[in-house]
């Protein structure tokens, strides 16, 4: 539906926007301040791959729509000349975005469409990317060993 197609590219920086909420949370709780305490060090949100891949939508906006204190984004060489070109970061644009975000999920919900089931799905084929890259990885360095008797046995 039209509908739907209008919160398609607002429903991962909404996910994204309210994780950041949860990361605040998480590090402003007492349990946190203890832990600082101790010498526990913050462990900051990665906002990975923040490519655009439809060619109609600006191609920096996940990085500009990303923007918050704390966070580290990994992005493709294209986007980041992109970013570095004609991107317009004007400092945090998550905190003061949690009711919007909120409200794009809620109207997936109300269209019908299953948040829970959406992450599991992306969740799922995350995982088996993963998965086939680290086994080209190892697949990959054994083969390279084979050729070295000093560390082929390791290869195992």
């Amino acid at each position: 539906t039209d509908e739907a197609k209008a919160i398609r590219s607002k429903t991962a920086i909404a996910n994204a926007r309210l994780a950041y909420q949860a990361f605040e949370e998480m590090f402003s709780s007492d349990r946190w301040s203890t832990l600082e305490k101790a010498g526990a060090h913050k462990q900051r949100p990665l906002w990975a791959s923040t490519s655009v891949k439809d060619p109609a939508l600006p191609d920096t906006m996940y990085v500009t729509e990303l923007v918050a204190p704390d966070t580290v984004n990994t992005m493709p060489e294209a986007t980041l000349k992109a970013t570095a070109d004609h991107a317009e970061v004007e400092g945090d644009a998550v905190t003061c975005n949690y009711d919007d975000a909120q409200h794009v999920l809620d109207e997936m919900e109300r269209l019908g469409i299953s948040y829970d089931e959406v992450v599991q799905v992306i969740e799922d084929e995350g995982v088996d990317k993963f998965e086939k890259s680290w086994q080209e990885l190892l697949d990959t360095v054994k083969e390279a060993l084979k050729g070295n008797p000093d560390v082929a046995g390791s290869a195992e």
